[in-house]
């Protein structure tokens, strides 16, 4: 049986296995982008405030949820509890920041991104030749 082709780069070192789930899906790349943006300020509600007023799709606060939780698992973020503000009514929130790893997953995905746009002819983007 053949292994599905993935084109997400892979964090291993030569002769270490492959963890189970170390790929980054579309989601899970824009939640890492999101926690970048917001840098000290990257909690729950607010990620999903920037996933949505960047990608305008209504992003449930559980789906954002799973994917910190699953990013946190990968080695991509870190997390840690904010203290409490009166505006949250004296509730701690649960503050998210970038691993080296999750800067480095973020940055061949970009790099992987980019040679592959640059690959594509001119002419696929002329009118009338699609």
């Amino acid at each position: 049986m053949m292994q599905p082709l993935c084109l997400w780069p892979r964090l291993l070192g030569k002769g270490e296995t492959n963890m189970k789930g170390t790929y980054l899906g579309e989601f899970e790349e824009l939640v890492l982008l999101a926690v970048g943006i917001l840098f000290e300020d990257a909690y729950g509600l607010a990620i999903v405030d920037e996933l949505e007023k960047k990608t305008g799709r209504t992003i449930m606060m559980s789906s954002a949820h799973k994917a910190l939780l699953r990013l946190e698992d990968k080695g991509y973020l870190k997390s840690h509890m904010g203290g409490a503000t009166q505006l949250r009514g004296g509730r701690d929130k649960r503050l998210y920041v970038l691993t080296q790893a999750g800067k480095k997953v973020l940055s061949q995905s970009r790099e992987l991104r980019n040679s592959m746009w640059k690959e594509i002819p001119k002419m696929v983007w002329e009118p009338g030749k699609i």
